[in-house]
Parts: C-alpha cells; structure tokens; sequence
C-alpha cells in the first residue's frame, strides 16, 4: 500500500495521470456532434458531410440546443458560414433543410404508410456555403429543457442563447472561426436574425473569444416588428384581386387603416373585415397560388397522435381531391405531412443522434411554447447593423400574404438610405425571377416572383442564384 501511495505522488504519474484527463476532454469536444452518413429514406450513403448534435446554454446548460451542420461542398476551409434560424417562433429548422435550401428533399409524394424517400436537391445552397441549422428557441423541433423555467424564452433570451450556440460551435470547431459568418432565417426568425447579429457585433468589439468573422445577414419575408402586419395584408389582398374594389374602399374608410384592433362599437368595420376574411377562406396564405388540402386536423401538430392512423385519416379527407397514392403532392399540409412522419420515425432519430427521451413527438412548428414577444420592433437594429457596414439581403416571396412584400419595403424605406441600383428585373436561365434594389447601406432588397412566404420551397432554383450571386458579392 506505501509502494502504491508513493506511485501516485511521483511526477511522472502525475504527468499522465493530467495527459489523460486532457485527451478526455478533447474527447468529450469532439463529441458534441456525431457524424451521420446514411439517412433513412437515402439510397446510400450520403454525398455530403453532415453532423448533428447538441450545445447546452443558459445557466447550468438546462437548454440543450440540437443543430444540424452541412459542410460546404465546394471549399469549406473558405466558404461563408451560415447559421439558419426559422420562424413561428418554434418552426424547426428542418423544415428549411429539406424543404429546399439542403442538400436533400422529400420527394414530393403522397404519404403512402411507408417512410418518406429522400432525394438529392439541385438547388441546395450548401453547394457554395456551410449551414448549421439550428432549432431556437428551446421546445422547438429536438431541441429541448431540462427543466420547466429553462423552457421558457422570449425573444431577447433565445437571440442570447443563439449567440452562445454560437460561441461554443465555434470553440468546437476552430477550423470556421476564420470563415465568413451570415446570420439567416424566415418569417418570425426576422425578429432574432437582426438580433443576434447585433449581438455578434457588440462582442466583437467587447473582444469576446472567439471573434467571429461576421458579414451581414439575410432574411425571406421577416417580420420586422410585433404588430401591424394586417394593416398591409388587406391592400396585399386588394392587389392581388382577392376582394372587390366596392369592399376595399369600405374597408378604408370605415376602419382608417386599422385591420387588427378594431373597435367593437365599428359595426361597418367590423362587417366589412368579417367580409373580407370569408372572401379568403380556402387560400393559403403563404402563397395564394397553391392549392389548399381539407385540413386533417385542426390542430396540425397532432397529425401523428392516437386515434384514427393517419392513413385512413388522410384517405377520406383528401379522398375528394382525388389523391391516391404515390400521386404528386399538392399542398403545404402534405408535405408537412411528410415531413412530420419522417421525422419521428425511431431510425430517423436514431441516424440523427436525438435524445428520443426529451422531446415526445416531433412536430415541425410548435405553437405552445412558453414565449413571450418582447421585442416591439427589430427597424433600429437594422438602422444600426447599417451603420457598421454590414451587408443584408432582404427578400419576399412576392404571393405570400402573411408578411406582404409591401410591408418589407415600407419599413426598408422608413430607413431612408439612398438608392443605388434601382428596382428592375433579375434573370434566372433568361427569364425574369423577380425585382430587386439596392441601397446605399448594404442592403439588397429582392422579390422572387410566383413564391411564397418560404419562397424558396416553391421557386428553390430561382432562389439558389438569387442567394449565389449575393453571396459571391455579384449583383442580381
């Protein structure tokens, strides 16, 4: 026993006894994310790198954060590096990762009872950046509290742990640190993306480690401030032909432009607005163009519990559409459908690293969460990102109706930048794509024409060369 005690104090097993708890904590680094290489539902390996994985934040890391990463497939040592933030708030990421930006898709087929086919995407943008998808805020997709006050987040708070995702990601993957950082996101994720980004800025400058080589930030049809979105929606609905000359000029002068908040004593307002919201039943209003499915359910996200299956669920209510199976998928909802059954099939999670155990069902937006909107209006964070020299690519599905282009250029303009390049068409394989300007701030403005409030997953072509040629610092 002496001989044992007097082992333990010599120096050289003190040497190795702190080598291998070094080589332990490199281990435990290294194994913050996994590496996937088959996907069910691929035939094959998969022809790009991914990993996944989880990043806890917040005090005593009670927020575990999951993230899915793809690696460039041109020159990562080089390419820009981009985090994707989605909407709602708690819409996962996922749903831009296989809804048209990631290398793979759904195959937009009708669910049939087998699991969902996954094949290569050509307008995956991971052709020329790096993308960690991230599902913020906590509750949302397979990200996950461990208890019940770290469940809750506000939009403030979520921006705070994105940048500590942020941080640490990059303390585990030192080989980015240098590249080009764009903070990206949709729909609600307009409210985080310009403050995150502010975020990165301001640590930068407080010489926080380690130093992101931040370059601006781009956002598709964003929501800019907490309310005030209806009163554009109705002119957007007027423009497109969705309700009568005689109802839209009613409604303007007997609701003075208010749409959201209306006086319950306004009985002609309030039948006008009752008018108007009859006249769009049956359009989807992330793009009027598409055709609608009779919904499933009237809560989405319990497509996928108890009981009827899904199967027969689907059959008698898309039965009068005439949809068979294996036949083209025709709506949002089936391919939420899809999405939504791959997602939590158990070898699905297994591929992917989930902790299976924190999360239950998987729902692609979740619209319970414990949130609070505390951030009034994200225009002075972008007035102030400008100011700094920050580049930032702003585009609108020009057919979607939950955040009208027309309201993106309004606060766009209440920057008051010069223009530097002014509206005009640009071209995708010799036809016009869209209308974009360019301000004297940095800033791109652009509308992809025919798509919707995620523009992307119905024009994803025209969307890669549009972000391509942004992101490679060449005008549309």
């Amino acid at each position: 026993m002496e001989k044992l005690q007097v082992l333990l104090r010599h120096p050289i097993f003190c040497n190795l006894l702190l080598l291998l708890v070094y080589v332990q904590a490199c281990s435990n680094l290294a194994m913050a994310g996994s590496i996937v290489k088959f996907l069910p539902g691929f035939e094959g390996p998969l022809p790009f790198e991914l990993e996944t994985g989880y990043i806890g934040v917040g005090e005593s890391e009670d927020v575990q954060l999951f993230y899915a990463f793809i690696k460039s497939e041109s020159n990562p040592q080089s390419d820009p590096l981009i985090i994707w933030l989605d909407g709602g708030p708690g819409c996962s990421s996922f749903i831009a990762f296989l809804f048209g930006i990631g290398p793979v898709i759904l195959e937009p087929l009708s669910f049939d009872g087998t699991l969902p086919k996954l094949v290569l995407n050509p307008s995956t943008w991971t052709k020329v950046v790096s993308i960690i998808f991230l599902d913020s805020p906590v509750g949302t997709g397979f990200s996950y509290a461990k208890t019940a006050k770290a469940s809750q987040s506000s939009d403030f708070q979520a921006s705070d742990q994105a940048y500590e995702f942020i941080r640490k990601w990059l303390h585990d993957h030192p080989e980015y640190k240098s590249n080009p950082f764009y903070v990206s996101g949709i729909s609600y994720g307009g409210i985080p993306v310009p403050i995150l980004t502010q975020l990165i800025s301001n640590g930068n400058k407080d010489g926080i480690e380690p130093r992101i080589d931040l370059k601006g930030y781009i956002l598709g049809n964003p929501w800019s401030k907490a309310s005030g979105i209806q009163n554009y929606r109705v002119p957007f609905a007027y423009d497109m032909g969705l309700i009568s000359d005689e109802l839209y000029e009613s409604l303007k002068v007997s609701c003075k432009g208010e749409y959201k908040i209306i006086d319950p004593s306004n009985a002609v307002c309030s039948k006008n607005m009752q008018a108007y919201n009859e006249l769009l039943c049956n359009i989807d209003k992330q793009n009027i163009l598409i055709p609608v499915c009779h919904p499933l359910s009237r809560e989405p996200n319990k497509l996928f519990t108890g009981g009827r299956s899904i199967i027969q669920m689907s059959y008698e209510k898309f039965g009068e559409l005439d949809v068979r199976e294996s036949t083209p998928v025709i709506c949002r909802t089936e391919r939420i459908m899809l999405l939504q059954h791959w997602a939590n099939n158990k070898s699905v999670q297994e591929a992917l690293h989930v902790r299976r155990e924190t999360i239950g069902e998987w729902v692609s937006c979740r619209d319970a969460l414990p949130y609070t909107k505390n951030a009034a209006s994200v225009v002075p964070y972008h007035a102030n990102l400008s100011t700094k020299g920050y580049r930032s690519l702003i585009y609108s599905g020009d057919h979607d109706l939950m955040v009208p282009h027309i309201e993106t250029q309004a606060w766009i303009r209440s920057l008051h930048y010069p223009i530097i390049d002014d509206w005009r068409q640009w071209i995708h394989q010799g036809q016009v794509a869209g209308y974009t300007r360019t301000y004297a701030n940095e800033m791109t403005f652009a509308t992809v024409k025919g798509g919707g409030h995620a523009a992307y997953e119905f024009k994803p072509a025209e969307c890669r060369t549009m972000f391509e040629r942004w992101i490679s610092h060449q005008p549309l």
